[in-house]
Protein backbone atom coordinates (compact mmCIF):
# COMPACT_ATOMS: atom_id res chain seq x y z
CA UNK A 1 0.00 0.00 0.00
CA UNK A 2 1.25 3.26 -1.10
CA UNK A 3 1.05 6.53 0.92
CA UNK A 4 -1.09 8.42 -1.48
CA UNK A 5 -3.88 5.24 -1.15
CA UNK A 6 -3.84 5.88 2.26
CA UNK A 7 -4.46 9.49 2.43
CA UNK A 8 -7.80 9.11 0.01
CA UNK A 9 -10.74 10.89 1.78
CA UNK A 10 -13.76 7.67 2.65
CA UNK A 11 -17.07 8.87 1.61
CA UNK A 12 -19.00 10.90 -0.87
CA UNK A 13 -16.39 13.99 -1.81
CA UNK A 14 -16.91 17.33 -0.16
CA UNK A 15 -19.16 19.60 -2.08
CA UNK A 16 -18.34 23.29 -2.01
CA UNK A 17 -19.96 24.38 -5.05
CA UNK A 18 -22.39 27.34 -4.12
CA UNK A 19 -24.73 26.35 -6.61
CA UNK A 20 -25.47 23.52 -4.92
CA UNK A 21 -26.05 24.88 -2.04
CA UNK A 22 -28.41 27.20 -2.98
CA UNK A 23 -30.50 24.78 -4.92
CA UNK A 24 -30.50 22.62 -1.94
CA UNK A 25 -31.64 25.02 0.26
CA UNK A 26 -34.09 26.36 -1.97
CA UNK A 27 -35.02 22.86 -2.31
CA UNK A 28 -35.56 22.47 1.21
CA UNK A 29 -37.54 25.78 1.74
CA UNK A 30 -39.98 24.80 -0.94
CA UNK A 31 -40.12 21.11 1.30
CA UNK A 32 -41.24 23.43 4.19
CA UNK A 33 -43.42 25.28 2.50
CA UNK A 34 -45.66 22.40 1.36
CA UNK A 35 -46.04 20.49 4.28
CA UNK A 36 -47.22 24.05 5.71
CA UNK A 37 -49.89 23.66 3.23
CA UNK A 38 -50.50 20.34 3.34
CA UNK A 39 -50.97 20.96 7.12
CA UNK A 40 -53.55 24.19 6.32
CA UNK A 41 -55.05 22.04 4.06
CA UNK A 42 -55.86 18.94 6.74
CA UNK A 43 -56.63 21.86 9.46
CA UNK A 44 -59.59 22.80 6.74
CA UNK A 45 -58.20 25.85 7.03
CA UNK A 46 -57.01 26.07 3.04
CA UNK A 47 -59.48 25.29 0.32
CA UNK A 48 -58.32 24.34 -3.26
CA UNK A 49 -59.44 27.37 -5.44
CA UNK A 50 -61.76 24.98 -7.83
CA UNK A 51 -63.69 23.94 -4.63
CA UNK A 52 -64.73 27.67 -4.25
CA UNK A 53 -65.27 28.25 -7.44
CA UNK A 54 -68.10 25.73 -7.53
CA UNK A 55 -69.37 27.07 -4.34
CA UNK A 56 -69.93 30.37 -5.72
CA UNK A 57 -71.90 29.42 -8.83
CA UNK A 58 -73.78 27.42 -7.05
CA UNK A 59 -74.79 30.31 -5.04
CA UNK A 60 -75.28 32.87 -7.72
CA UNK A 61 -77.67 29.64 -9.08
CA UNK A 62 -79.76 29.96 -6.41
CA UNK A 63 -79.87 33.71 -6.47
CA UNK A 64 -80.44 33.70 -10.07
CA UNK A 65 -83.72 31.44 -9.78
CA UNK A 66 -84.66 33.26 -6.71
CA UNK A 67 -84.80 36.60 -8.66
CA UNK A 68 -86.24 35.33 -11.69
CA UNK A 69 -89.32 33.70 -9.82
CA UNK A 70 -89.92 36.86 -7.87
CA UNK A 71 -92.50 38.31 -10.79
CA UNK A 72 -94.98 34.73 -10.83
CA UNK A 73 -95.17 35.42 -6.82
CA UNK A 74 -95.65 39.31 -7.02
CA UNK A 75 -97.85 39.41 -10.11
CA UNK A 76 -101.06 37.76 -8.84
CA UNK A 77 -100.46 39.51 -5.61
CA UNK A 78 -100.18 43.05 -6.91
CA UNK A 79 -102.85 42.57 -9.98
CA UNK A 80 -105.43 43.40 -7.72
CA UNK A 81 -103.92 46.46 -5.90
CA UNK A 82 -104.35 49.72 -7.23
CA UNK A 83 -102.33 51.94 -4.59
CA UNK A 84 -98.76 52.32 -5.57
CA UNK A 85 -97.21 52.34 -1.71
CA UNK A 86 -98.83 48.74 -0.87
CA UNK A 87 -97.61 47.75 -4.25
CA UNK A 88 -93.80 48.97 -3.75
CA UNK A 89 -94.38 47.42 -0.21
CA UNK A 90 -95.28 43.95 -1.51
CA UNK A 91 -92.11 43.99 -3.74
CA UNK A 92 -89.92 44.76 -1.29
CA UNK A 93 -90.88 42.14 1.27
CA UNK A 94 -90.95 39.86 -1.83
CA UNK A 95 -87.26 40.67 -2.29
CA UNK A 96 -86.42 41.01 1.37
CA UNK A 97 -87.54 37.84 1.88
CA UNK A 98 -85.86 35.98 -1.19
CA UNK A 99 -82.49 37.68 -0.22
CA UNK A 100 -83.03 36.17 3.67
CA UNK A 101 -83.28 32.91 2.08
CA UNK A 102 -80.30 33.71 0.18
CA UNK A 103 -78.21 34.90 3.09
CA UNK A 104 -79.07 31.42 4.99
CA UNK A 105 -78.16 29.15 2.03
CA UNK A 106 -75.74 26.69 2.08
CA UNK A 107 -74.44 25.10 -1.32
CA UNK A 108 -73.36 21.30 -0.06
CA UNK A 109 -76.95 20.83 1.61
CA UNK A 110 -78.50 21.62 -1.98
CA UNK A 111 -75.65 19.22 -4.44
CA UNK A 112 -77.22 17.05 -6.51
CA UNK A 113 -80.32 18.89 -7.09
CA UNK A 114 -81.25 19.04 -11.10
CA UNK A 115 -81.81 22.29 -12.70
CA UNK A 116 -83.88 22.10 -15.60
CA UNK A 117 -83.42 24.86 -18.44
CA UNK A 118 -84.50 25.11 -21.96
CA UNK A 119 -81.96 27.19 -23.04
CA UNK A 120 -83.38 30.39 -24.10
CA UNK A 121 -85.58 32.91 -22.44
CA UNK A 122 -89.04 31.88 -22.79
CA UNK A 123 -90.14 33.50 -19.75
CA UNK A 124 -89.17 33.23 -15.60
CA UNK A 125 -88.81 29.52 -15.66
CA UNK A 126 -85.03 29.96 -16.50
CA UNK A 127 -82.84 27.73 -14.19
CA UNK A 128 -85.71 26.31 -12.32
CA UNK A 129 -85.71 23.19 -10.26
CA UNK A 130 -86.96 20.06 -11.36
CA UNK A 131 -90.06 18.33 -9.51
CA UNK A 132 -90.12 15.09 -8.02
CA UNK A 133 -90.96 12.26 -9.32
CA UNK A 134 -94.71 10.83 -7.89
CA UNK A 135 -94.49 8.00 -5.54
CA UNK A 136 -98.36 7.33 -5.85
CA UNK A 137 -99.40 4.90 -7.56
CA UNK A 138 -103.03 5.60 -10.00
CA UNK A 139 -105.81 7.32 -8.16
CA UNK A 140 -109.21 7.18 -8.94
CA UNK A 141 -111.79 4.09 -9.77
CA UNK A 142 -110.16 1.16 -10.29
CA UNK A 143 -110.48 0.09 -14.70
CA UNK A 144 -113.59 -2.97 -15.30
CA UNK A 145 -111.96 -6.04 -15.92
CA UNK A 146 -112.54 -7.15 -19.03
CA UNK A 147 -114.12 -10.76 -19.34
CA UNK A 148 -112.86 -12.55 -22.66
CA UNK A 149 -114.95 -15.46 -23.54
CA UNK A 150 -118.16 -14.67 -22.22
Amino acid sequence: MTVKEAKRPVGRPKIEDADYNSARARKMEADAQMAELELLQAKRKLVAAEDVAGAWVEVLAAMKAKMLALPSICAPICATETDLPTIQSILENQVREALDELSSYQPHEHAGRTIVTDGGNSGSDDNTEAAAPSKRGRVGRPRKASVIGS
